[in-house]
């Protein structure tokens, strides 16, 4: 139960929710389930189908790329506040990187599909969304850029 209610309370000060009115929360809220990764516990392999968007509520997932031609390497840390899975919600067939929480995690996720379905029913919403995403992206891409020019 305190999970549920932490979750909850999660959707009012998570800066992926801040943009979204009350009644725009109440569209998205049945969409998103929370749930828990122990230390060590894989969110999702690299080229696993990409299924779930999953926000952290609380804790930290490292996100690992693992070439061809070499070891796996760490793209990103990502802590309370941050997505990860953003293939799920882009229709990408497949996760690029692989995903572990590196603490004990609480997180809310939610289907692709699931997601997709309530912006195209709800256009303003898919906006917030959308733009959303696209600075998450950005912003994982930059900080990417920089560890590998390092």
């Amino acid at each position: 139960m305190q999970v549920m209610h932490m979750i909850v309370d999660a959707f009012s000060y998570l800066e992926f929710f801040k943009a979204l009115t009350p009644a725009q929360l109440a569209v998205l809220k049945p969409v998103f389930h929370p749930c828990e990764y122990s230390t060590g516990n894989m969110l999702f392999e690299q080229d696993a189908p990409a299924e779930y968007l999953y926000i952290v509520v609380k804790g930290e997932v490292v996100v690992n790329f693992k070439p061809d031609d070499g070891p796996a390497i760490i793209v990103t840390r990502v802590s309370a506040g941050e997505v990860v899975g953003w293939s799920a919600a882009l229709s990408s067939k497949a996760y690029t990187s692989s995903a572990v929480a590196s603490v004990n995690s609480r997180l809310l996720r939610v289907r692709g599909h699931d997601l997709r379905q309530v912006c195209r029913q709800h256009p303003d919403i898919g906006k917030i969304i959308q733009d959303c995403l696209a600075t998450v992206i950005v912003q994982r891409m930059s900080k990417t850029h920089a560890q590998v020019v390092a």
